[in-house]
Protein backbone atom coordinates (compact mmCIF):
# COMPACT_ATOMS: atom_id res chain seq x y z
CA UNK A 1 0.00 0.00 0.00
CA UNK A 2 1.01 3.24 -1.04
CA UNK A 3 -1.00 6.67 0.04
CA UNK A 4 0.17 8.40 -3.63
CA UNK A 5 -1.74 5.52 -5.25
CA UNK A 6 -5.02 7.85 -4.63
CA UNK A 7 -2.89 10.65 -6.97
CA UNK A 8 -2.28 8.23 -9.85
CA UNK A 9 -5.31 6.44 -10.01
CA UNK A 10 -7.22 9.93 -9.83
CA UNK A 11 -5.03 10.81 -12.85
CA UNK A 12 -5.95 7.98 -14.70
CA UNK A 13 -9.83 9.13 -14.58
CA UNK A 14 -9.26 12.76 -14.77
CA UNK A 15 -6.23 13.86 -16.55
CA UNK A 16 -7.41 16.63 -17.81
CA UNK A 17 -9.13 18.06 -14.94
CA UNK A 18 -6.85 20.90 -13.05
CA UNK A 19 -4.91 19.58 -9.87
CA UNK A 20 -2.96 22.61 -8.66
CA UNK A 21 -2.70 26.03 -8.90
CA UNK A 22 -0.39 28.46 -7.95
CA UNK A 23 -0.31 31.92 -9.22
CA UNK A 24 -0.54 32.19 -12.99
CA UNK A 25 1.08 28.27 -12.98
CA UNK A 26 -1.26 25.66 -13.16
CA UNK A 27 -1.36 21.73 -13.85
CA UNK A 28 -3.65 19.15 -14.64
CA UNK A 29 -3.83 15.73 -13.00
CA UNK A 30 -2.45 13.66 -15.79
CA UNK A 31 0.84 16.01 -16.16
CA UNK A 32 0.91 16.53 -12.50
CA UNK A 33 1.46 12.26 -12.36
CA UNK A 34 3.86 12.51 -14.45
CA UNK A 35 5.97 14.56 -13.12
CA UNK A 36 5.98 13.10 -10.16
CA UNK A 37 6.42 9.46 -11.37
CA UNK A 38 9.72 10.78 -13.33
CA UNK A 39 11.04 13.20 -10.37
CA UNK A 40 10.42 10.00 -8.11
CA UNK A 41 12.84 7.89 -10.69
CA UNK A 42 15.51 10.25 -10.10
CA UNK A 43 15.68 10.44 -6.46
CA UNK A 44 15.88 6.60 -6.72
CA UNK A 45 18.45 6.53 -9.37
CA UNK A 46 20.49 9.90 -9.77
CA UNK A 47 20.08 10.56 -6.70
CA UNK A 48 20.78 7.44 -5.05
CA UNK A 49 17.92 7.51 -2.07
CA UNK A 50 16.84 4.04 -0.62
CA UNK A 51 13.88 3.12 0.15
CA UNK A 52 12.69 4.45 3.77
CA UNK A 53 15.21 7.32 3.38
CA UNK A 54 13.61 10.89 5.14
CA UNK A 55 13.70 13.74 2.82
CA UNK A 56 12.94 17.43 4.77
CA UNK A 57 10.51 19.53 2.68
CA UNK A 58 11.45 23.11 3.44
CA UNK A 59 9.36 25.22 1.41
CA UNK A 60 6.93 27.88 1.54
CA UNK A 61 3.42 26.85 -0.09
CA UNK A 62 4.21 26.50 -3.67
CA UNK A 63 3.07 24.09 -6.01
CA UNK A 64 6.53 22.37 -5.46
CA UNK A 65 5.67 21.37 -1.78
CA UNK A 66 2.81 18.64 -3.77
CA UNK A 67 4.52 17.57 -6.39
CA UNK A 68 7.86 17.04 -4.09
CA UNK A 69 5.95 15.30 -1.43
CA UNK A 70 4.11 12.88 -4.21
CA UNK A 71 7.28 12.08 -6.12
CA UNK A 72 8.80 11.25 -2.51
CA UNK A 73 5.93 8.94 -1.57
CA UNK A 74 6.02 7.42 -5.50
CA UNK A 75 9.80 6.48 -4.41
CA UNK A 76 9.19 4.74 -1.19
CA UNK A 77 10.66 7.56 0.39
CA UNK A 78 9.50 9.25 4.04
CA UNK A 79 8.72 12.99 4.00
CA UNK A 80 9.21 15.50 6.61
CA UNK A 81 7.33 18.92 6.11
CA UNK A 82 9.38 21.34 8.25
CA UNK A 83 7.17 25.14 8.63
CA UNK A 84 9.31 27.68 6.76
CA UNK A 85 9.38 30.15 9.15
CA UNK A 86 11.79 27.89 11.84
CA UNK A 87 14.96 29.17 12.54
CA UNK A 88 18.02 27.21 10.72
CA UNK A 89 18.89 25.84 13.91
CA UNK A 90 15.62 24.48 14.27
CA UNK A 91 15.47 22.80 10.75
CA UNK A 92 19.34 21.45 11.62
CA UNK A 93 18.30 19.78 14.64
CA UNK A 94 15.22 18.55 12.71
CA UNK A 95 17.66 17.44 9.83
CA UNK A 96 19.99 15.33 12.56
CA UNK A 97 17.31 13.79 14.60
CA UNK A 98 15.76 12.25 11.42
CA UNK A 99 18.33 11.19 9.94
CA UNK A 100 17.45 13.62 6.54
CA UNK A 101 19.42 12.32 3.24
CA UNK A 102 17.90 14.88 1.39
CA UNK A 103 16.38 18.59 1.35
CA UNK A 104 13.99 20.07 -0.96
CA UNK A 105 14.09 23.60 -0.47
CA UNK A 106 13.65 27.39 -2.12
CA UNK A 107 15.96 29.90 -3.09
CA UNK A 108 14.75 32.38 -0.44
CA UNK A 109 14.79 30.06 2.04
CA UNK A 110 18.48 28.68 0.72
CA UNK A 111 19.82 31.63 1.13
CA UNK A 112 18.55 31.99 4.74
CA UNK A 113 20.43 28.50 5.72
CA UNK A 114 23.67 29.35 4.19
CA UNK A 115 26.56 29.17 6.19
CA UNK A 116 24.88 27.32 8.71
CA UNK A 117 26.65 24.25 8.95
CA UNK A 118 25.58 21.75 10.86
CA UNK A 119 22.58 22.10 8.51
CA UNK A 120 24.35 21.53 5.51
CA UNK A 121 26.37 18.26 6.72
CA UNK A 122 22.63 17.02 7.63
CA UNK A 123 21.32 17.38 4.30
CA UNK A 124 24.13 16.44 1.76
CA UNK A 125 21.39 16.50 -1.16
CA UNK A 126 19.51 19.68 -1.44
CA UNK A 127 16.89 20.46 -4.12
CA UNK A 128 16.38 24.06 -4.88
CA UNK A 129 11.94 24.23 -5.97
CA UNK A 130 11.93 26.10 -9.23
CA UNK A 131 15.51 25.74 -10.00
CA UNK A 132 16.85 24.09 -13.02
CA UNK A 133 18.38 21.16 -11.45
CA UNK A 134 15.12 20.87 -10.12
CA UNK A 135 13.58 20.54 -13.30
CA UNK A 136 16.52 18.30 -14.51
CA UNK A 137 15.01 15.91 -12.42
CA UNK A 138 12.00 15.48 -14.62
CA UNK A 139 13.46 13.16 -17.00
CA UNK A 140 12.69 10.36 -19.76
CA UNK A 141 11.38 7.93 -17.85
CA UNK A 142 8.93 7.65 -14.57
CA UNK A 143 9.22 5.38 -12.03
CA UNK A 144 6.41 2.69 -11.00
CA UNK A 145 4.90 3.70 -7.72
CA UNK A 146 6.62 1.48 -4.46
CA UNK A 147 4.93 -0.97 -3.25
CA UNK A 148 5.48 -0.03 0.36
CA UNK A 149 4.04 -1.84 3.76
CA UNK A 150 1.01 -0.01 5.01
CA UNK A 151 2.82 0.59 8.70
CA UNK A 152 6.30 2.07 6.70
CA UNK A 153 6.92 5.58 7.56
CA UNK A 154 5.20 8.25 5.29
CA UNK A 155 5.02 11.38 6.94
CA UNK A 156 6.72 12.59 10.21
CA UNK A 157 5.18 15.52 12.00
CA UNK A 158 7.42 17.67 14.21
CA UNK A 159 5.88 18.87 17.20
CA UNK A 160 5.74 22.39 17.51
CA UNK A 161 7.87 22.19 20.53
CA UNK A 162 6.52 25.09 22.53
CA UNK A 163 7.37 23.59 25.79
CA UNK A 164 11.21 21.38 24.73
CA UNK A 165 12.69 19.83 22.27
CA UNK A 166 10.54 19.07 19.32
CA UNK A 167 9.58 15.34 18.88
CA UNK A 168 8.84 13.37 15.06
CA UNK A 169 5.51 12.08 15.51
CA UNK A 170 5.52 9.28 12.53
CA UNK A 171 2.61 8.56 10.33
CA UNK A 172 2.50 5.42 8.20
CA UNK A 173 0.95 5.12 4.99
CA UNK A 174 -1.92 3.65 6.94
CA UNK A 175 -2.40 6.37 8.89
CA UNK A 176 -2.78 8.52 6.83
CA UNK A 177 -5.37 6.73 4.78
CA UNK A 178 -7.42 6.45 7.88
CA UNK A 179 -7.28 10.09 7.75
CA UNK A 180 -8.14 10.58 4.71
CA UNK A 181 -11.48 8.25 4.78
CA UNK A 182 -12.40 10.12 7.89
CA UNK A 183 -12.87 13.43 6.33
CA UNK A 184 -14.72 11.85 3.78
CA UNK A 185 -16.91 10.34 6.30
CA UNK A 186 -16.73 13.06 9.05
CA UNK A 187 -16.71 16.85 7.21
CA UNK A 188 -17.43 16.48 3.47
CA UNK A 189 -17.39 14.81 0.30
CA UNK A 190 -14.80 16.11 -2.27
CA UNK A 191 -15.49 15.80 -6.24
CA UNK A 192 -13.88 17.54 -9.36
CA UNK A 193 -15.08 21.35 -9.31
CA UNK A 194 -14.25 21.47 -5.70
CA UNK A 195 -11.62 23.50 -4.22
CA UNK A 196 -9.22 23.40 -1.45
CA UNK A 197 -7.56 26.82 -0.69
CA UNK A 198 -4.13 26.74 0.81
CA UNK A 199 -3.49 29.80 2.79
CA UNK A 200 -2.04 28.46 6.24
CA UNK A 201 1.18 26.12 6.03
CA UNK A 202 0.79 22.93 3.57
CA UNK A 203 3.94 21.75 6.11
CA UNK A 204 1.23 21.29 8.62
CA UNK A 205 -2.77 20.93 8.57
CA UNK A 206 -3.52 22.41 5.33
CA UNK A 207 -1.20 20.34 3.75
CA UNK A 208 -2.87 16.98 5.27
CA UNK A 209 -5.98 17.88 3.58
CA UNK A 210 -4.78 18.21 0.28
CA UNK A 211 -4.68 14.39 0.38
CA UNK A 212 -8.38 13.58 0.93
CA UNK A 213 -9.15 16.71 -2.15
CA UNK A 214 -6.39 15.81 -4.35
CA UNK A 215 -7.33 11.99 -4.24
CA UNK A 216 -11.07 12.91 -4.76
CA UNK A 217 -10.37 15.29 -7.77
CA UNK A 218 -10.44 18.36 -5.99
CA UNK A 219 -8.46 21.57 -7.05
CA UNK A 220 -6.11 22.53 -4.84
CA UNK A 221 -5.10 26.76 -4.69
CA UNK A 222 -2.20 28.09 -3.35
CA UNK A 223 -2.85 31.68 -1.68
CA UNK A 224 0.09 34.13 -2.19
CA UNK A 225 -0.14 34.85 1.55
CA UNK A 226 -2.76 34.39 4.01
CA UNK A 227 -3.79 38.09 3.83
CA UNK A 228 -7.87 38.41 4.49
CA UNK A 229 -8.08 39.63 1.69
CA UNK A 230 -6.80 37.27 -0.84
CA UNK A 231 -8.42 35.09 0.66
CA UNK A 232 -11.59 36.57 0.42
CA UNK A 233 -10.84 37.19 -2.93
CA UNK A 234 -10.25 33.61 -3.48
CA UNK A 235 -13.77 32.85 -2.52
CA UNK A 236 -14.96 35.02 -4.88
CA UNK A 237 -13.48 33.96 -8.03
CA UNK A 238 -13.07 29.63 -7.35
CA UNK A 239 -16.49 27.72 -6.95
CA UNK A 240 -17.12 25.40 -3.65
CA UNK A 241 -13.37 26.57 -1.57
CA UNK A 242 -13.01 24.56 1.48
CA UNK A 243 -9.75 25.54 3.52
CA UNK A 244 -7.95 24.49 6.86
CA UNK A 245 -7.16 27.95 9.10
CA UNK A 246 -5.90 28.18 12.69
CA UNK A 247 -8.43 30.39 15.18
CA UNK A 248 -6.01 33.56 14.17
CA UNK A 249 -6.59 33.27 10.88
CA UNK A 250 -10.33 32.90 10.93
CA UNK A 251 -10.85 35.82 13.29
CA UNK A 252 -8.54 37.84 11.02
CA UNK A 253 -10.70 36.88 7.76
CA UNK A 254 -14.09 37.79 9.99
CA UNK A 255 -12.93 40.94 10.85
CA UNK A 256 -11.99 41.92 6.99
CA UNK A 257 -15.39 40.28 5.48
CA UNK A 258 -17.39 42.22 8.65
CA UNK A 259 -19.99 44.73 6.93
CA UNK A 260 -19.44 43.06 3.23
CA UNK A 261 -22.70 42.54 1.80
CA UNK A 262 -21.23 39.08 0.00
CA UNK A 263 -18.23 38.23 1.53
CA UNK A 264 -17.85 34.47 0.82
CA UNK A 265 -20.17 33.56 -1.93
CA UNK A 266 -18.12 30.43 -2.90
CA UNK A 267 -17.53 29.28 0.44
CA UNK A 268 -17.95 25.78 1.32
CA UNK A 269 -16.33 24.96 4.69
CA UNK A 270 -13.65 26.38 7.00
CA UNK A 271 -11.91 23.74 8.69
CA UNK A 272 -10.80 25.28 11.64
CA UNK A 273 -8.14 23.29 14.62
CA UNK A 274 -4.58 23.65 16.22
CA UNK A 275 -5.93 25.83 18.84
CA UNK A 276 -8.99 27.44 21.10
CA UNK A 277 -11.36 28.68 19.71
CA UNK A 278 -13.37 30.86 22.03
CA UNK A 279 -17.46 31.07 21.50
CA UNK A 280 -17.88 34.67 20.85
CA UNK A 281 -15.62 34.35 18.03
CA UNK A 282 -17.36 31.40 17.00
CA UNK A 283 -20.87 33.25 17.18
CA UNK A 284 -18.98 36.25 15.25
CA UNK A 285 -18.10 33.77 12.54
CA UNK A 286 -21.12 32.14 12.06
CA UNK A 287 -22.56 35.61 11.64
CA UNK A 288 -20.69 37.17 9.34
CA UNK A 289 -19.97 33.64 7.11
CA UNK A 290 -22.62 31.91 7.20
CA UNK A 291 -23.26 27.66 8.55
CA UNK A 292 -19.76 26.57 7.29
CA UNK A 293 -17.71 26.19 10.06
CA UNK A 294 -16.33 22.32 11.21
CA UNK A 295 -14.05 22.79 14.20
CA UNK A 296 -10.96 19.91 14.58
CA UNK A 297 -9.65 18.22 17.53
CA UNK A 298 -6.14 16.66 16.91
CA UNK A 299 -2.64 16.40 17.12
CA UNK A 300 0.04 15.45 14.58
CA UNK A 301 0.27 12.22 16.95
CA UNK A 302 -3.31 11.98 15.76
CA UNK A 303 -3.04 13.96 12.50
CA UNK A 304 -6.12 16.50 12.65
CA UNK A 305 -8.41 13.44 13.64
CA UNK A 306 -9.65 13.41 17.44
CA UNK A 307 -12.85 15.00 17.69
CA UNK A 308 -14.90 17.50 15.41
CA UNK A 309 -17.37 19.92 15.72
CA UNK A 310 -19.71 19.38 12.24
CA UNK A 311 -21.32 21.91 10.57
CA UNK A 312 -24.79 21.16 11.92
CA UNK A 313 -23.80 20.90 15.56
CA UNK A 314 -23.02 24.89 15.03
CA UNK A 315 -26.38 25.76 14.28
CA UNK A 316 -28.71 26.73 16.95
CA UNK A 317 -30.71 29.11 18.99
CA UNK A 318 -27.98 30.51 21.57
CA UNK A 319 -29.67 28.73 24.40
CA UNK A 320 -27.33 27.45 27.16
CA UNK A 321 -27.47 24.06 25.31
CA UNK A 322 -26.43 25.64 22.28
CA UNK A 323 -23.78 27.93 23.45
CA UNK A 324 -22.04 25.03 25.01
CA UNK A 325 -21.82 22.62 22.22
CA UNK A 326 -20.16 25.62 20.67
CA UNK A 327 -17.57 25.49 23.30
CA UNK A 328 -17.18 21.93 22.95
CA UNK A 329 -14.84 20.19 19.93
CA UNK A 330 -17.42 17.72 18.93
CA UNK A 331 -17.93 14.11 19.00
CA UNK A 332 -15.39 11.32 18.53
CA UNK A 333 -14.48 11.29 14.58
CA UNK A 334 -15.50 8.09 12.31
CA UNK A 335 -13.32 4.94 13.43
CA UNK A 336 -11.69 7.10 16.63
CA UNK A 337 -12.44 5.93 20.38
CA UNK A 338 -12.17 9.03 23.17
CA UNK A 339 -12.29 8.21 27.12
CA UNK A 340 -11.09 10.69 29.63
CA UNK A 341 -8.78 9.07 32.32
CA UNK A 342 -7.94 10.10 35.66
CA UNK A 343 -4.53 10.19 36.96
CA UNK A 344 -4.49 6.61 38.57
CA UNK A 345 -5.56 5.84 35.19
CA UNK A 346 -9.32 4.96 35.73
CA UNK A 347 -11.75 5.98 33.86
CA UNK A 348 -13.07 9.38 34.69
CA UNK A 349 -17.05 9.63 35.49
CA UNK A 350 -19.55 11.56 32.67
CA UNK A 351 -18.49 15.73 33.44
CA UNK A 352 -15.56 14.59 35.33
CA UNK A 353 -12.34 16.52 34.02
CA UNK A 354 -9.43 14.44 33.26
CA UNK A 355 -6.73 13.49 30.62
CA UNK A 356 -8.07 12.90 27.28
CA UNK A 357 -7.00 9.47 25.43
CA UNK A 358 -7.61 8.52 22.31
CA UNK A 359 -7.35 5.17 20.09
CA UNK A 360 -7.71 4.87 16.08
CA UNK A 361 -6.26 3.83 12.79
CA UNK A 362 -4.98 7.37 12.96
CA UNK A 363 -2.79 7.20 15.68
CA UNK A 364 1.42 7.55 15.13
CA UNK A 365 3.07 4.66 15.23
CA UNK A 366 5.39 6.44 17.91
CA UNK A 367 8.37 9.39 18.05
CA UNK A 368 11.17 8.99 15.45
CA UNK A 369 14.38 7.49 17.41
CA UNK A 370 12.64 8.24 21.02
CA UNK A 371 11.78 5.29 22.51
CA UNK A 372 10.98 6.72 25.96
CA UNK A 373 8.78 9.39 24.71
CA UNK A 374 6.86 6.52 22.58
CA UNK A 375 6.22 4.89 25.78
CA UNK A 376 4.79 7.33 27.88
CA UNK A 377 2.85 8.66 24.86
CA UNK A 378 1.46 5.37 23.77
CA UNK A 379 -0.27 2.53 25.84
CA UNK A 380 -1.80 -0.70 24.48
CA UNK A 381 -2.60 1.41 21.21
CA UNK A 382 -3.83 4.48 23.29
CA UNK A 383 -2.77 7.73 23.00
CA UNK A 384 -1.85 9.97 26.05
CA UNK A 385 -2.63 13.55 24.72
CA UNK A 386 -1.59 15.82 27.61
CA UNK A 387 -4.89 17.56 27.75
CA UNK A 388 -7.59 17.58 29.93
CA UNK A 389 -10.98 17.72 29.14
CA UNK A 390 -14.25 16.16 30.09
CA UNK A 391 -17.26 14.09 28.29
CA UNK A 392 -21.35 14.87 28.34
CA UNK A 393 -23.63 12.08 28.03
CA UNK A 394 -24.13 12.65 24.60
CA UNK A 395 -20.17 11.93 23.79
CA UNK A 396 -19.40 15.52 22.90
CA UNK A 397 -15.97 16.37 24.24
CA UNK A 398 -15.14 19.81 26.01
CA UNK A 399 -11.39 20.60 26.10
CA UNK A 400 -10.65 22.47 29.36
CA UNK A 401 -6.56 22.95 29.03
CA UNK A 402 -3.59 21.23 28.12
CA UNK A 403 -2.37 19.33 31.64
CA UNK A 404 0.47 21.66 31.80
CA UNK A 405 -1.24 24.99 31.78
CA UNK A 406 -3.76 24.21 34.46
CA UNK A 407 -3.57 26.46 37.15
CA UNK A 408 -3.88 24.85 41.01
CA UNK A 409 -5.09 27.53 43.08
CA UNK A 410 -5.09 26.66 47.05
CA UNK A 411 -6.18 22.81 46.40
CA UNK A 412 -8.35 24.05 43.38
CA UNK A 413 -8.38 22.98 39.70
CA UNK A 414 -8.42 26.33 37.46
CA UNK A 415 -8.41 25.59 33.87
CA UNK A 416 -7.33 28.86 32.33
CA UNK A 417 -9.59 28.38 29.46
CA UNK A 418 -13.13 28.88 31.29
CA UNK A 419 -11.66 32.70 32.58
CA UNK A 420 -10.18 33.00 28.70
CA UNK A 421 -13.94 32.50 27.63
CA UNK A 422 -15.38 35.10 29.91
CA UNK A 423 -12.90 37.54 29.34
CA UNK A 424 -13.73 37.40 25.58
CA UNK A 425 -17.58 38.50 26.36
CA UNK A 426 -16.08 41.93 26.83
CA UNK A 427 -16.35 44.28 24.06
CA UNK A 428 -13.30 45.56 24.94
CA UNK A 429 -10.89 42.38 24.79
CA UNK A 430 -9.79 41.40 21.16
CA UNK A 431 -7.44 38.25 22.72
CA UNK A 432 -6.36 37.24 26.20
CA UNK A 433 -4.16 34.37 27.75
CA UNK A 434 -4.49 33.41 31.42
CA UNK A 435 -1.66 31.56 33.07
CA UNK A 436 -0.25 30.84 36.91
CA UNK A 437 1.67 32.44 38.62
CA UNK A 438 3.59 31.39 41.67
CA UNK A 439 2.04 32.71 44.91
CA UNK A 440 3.27 32.15 48.52
CA UNK A 441 -0.68 31.49 50.06
CA UNK A 442 -2.05 29.69 47.36
CA UNK A 443 0.77 28.15 45.57
CA UNK A 444 -0.64 30.29 42.03
CA UNK A 445 -2.68 32.39 41.41
CA UNK A 446 -4.23 32.94 37.86
CA UNK A 447 -2.82 36.28 36.09
CA UNK A 448 -4.52 37.79 32.58
CA UNK A 449 -2.68 39.12 29.38
CA UNK A 450 -5.52 40.93 27.38
CA UNK A 451 -4.93 42.68 23.97
CA UNK A 452 -7.32 45.49 23.71
CA UNK A 453 -7.87 48.72 21.36
CA UNK A 454 -9.31 51.04 24.27
CA UNK A 455 -7.71 50.19 27.86
CA UNK A 456 -9.73 52.34 29.94
CA UNK A 457 -9.39 53.11 33.68
CA UNK A 458 -12.27 50.74 34.31
CA UNK A 459 -11.71 48.44 32.17
CA UNK A 460 -9.86 46.26 34.69
CA UNK A 461 -12.56 46.50 37.55
CA UNK A 462 -15.57 45.86 34.67
CA UNK A 463 -13.41 42.55 33.54
CA UNK A 464 -13.27 41.43 37.62
CA UNK A 465 -17.09 42.09 37.57
CA UNK A 466 -17.88 40.47 34.42
CA UNK A 467 -15.42 37.00 35.91
CA UNK A 468 -17.57 37.39 39.35
CA UNK A 469 -20.95 37.06 37.32
CA UNK A 470 -20.27 34.37 35.61
CA UNK A 471 -16.55 32.21 37.52
CA UNK A 472 -15.88 31.48 41.17
CA UNK A 473 -14.73 34.18 42.96
CA UNK A 474 -11.17 32.26 43.41
CA UNK A 475 -11.05 31.82 39.46
CA UNK A 476 -10.52 35.46 38.22
CA UNK A 477 -7.64 36.79 37.80
CA UNK A 478 -5.59 38.25 40.78
CA UNK A 479 -3.86 40.80 38.09
CA UNK A 480 -4.54 41.77 34.77
CA UNK A 481 -1.81 42.93 32.24
CA UNK A 482 -2.69 44.94 29.37
CA UNK A 483 -0.42 44.29 26.35
CA UNK A 484 -0.53 44.65 22.69
CA UNK A 485 -0.27 41.41 21.33
CA UNK A 486 0.04 37.80 22.36
CA UNK A 487 3.08 35.32 21.88
CA UNK A 488 2.50 33.14 19.44
CA UNK A 489 4.00 29.91 17.19
CA UNK A 490 4.63 30.04 13.73
CA UNK A 491 1.02 27.90 13.71
CA UNK A 492 -0.63 30.68 15.50
CA UNK A 493 -0.88 28.74 18.92
CA UNK A 494 -0.12 31.42 21.93
CA UNK A 495 2.98 30.62 23.78
CA UNK A 496 1.87 30.43 27.56
CA UNK A 497 5.56 29.35 28.13
CA UNK A 498 6.67 32.70 27.37
CA UNK A 499 3.98 34.55 29.30
CA UNK A 500 4.73 32.63 32.53
CA UNK A 501 8.44 33.71 32.23
CA UNK A 502 7.53 37.06 31.63
CA UNK A 503 6.00 37.34 35.06
CA UNK A 504 9.52 36.26 36.61
CA UNK A 505 10.65 39.36 34.85
CA UNK A 506 10.27 42.97 36.60
CA UNK A 507 8.28 45.01 34.96
CA UNK A 508 9.05 48.62 34.23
Amino acid sequence: MNIAQGLLKRAEQSPGEPAITDGAHSIAFATLAGRVSRIAASLRGRLGLSAGDRVLLLIENRHEFLESMFACWVAGLCVVPVNAKLHPREVAFIAHDCGATALFTSETLLAALAGHTPLAEATPRRIVAGSAAYEALVGDHGAACAAVDAAAAAWIFYTSGTTGTPKGATLSHHNLLAATLAYYADIEAVGSGQTMLHAAPLSHGSGMYALPHLMAGGHQVIASSPDAAIVLDAFQRYPEVSMFMAPTMLNRLVRAAHGLAHPAPGLRSIIYGGAPMYVSDLQRALEVLGPRLYQLYGQGESPMTITGLSKADHLGPGDAAHLARLASCGLARSGVQVRIERETGEPAELGESGEIVTRSDCVMRGYWNNPTATRQALHDGWLRTGDIGALDARGYLTLRDRSKDMIISGGHNIYPREIEEVLLRHLAVLECSVVGQADTEWGEVPVAFVVSEAVTANLEGSLDALCLEHIARFKRPRVYHFVDCLPKNNYGKVLKTQLRASLLKPRA
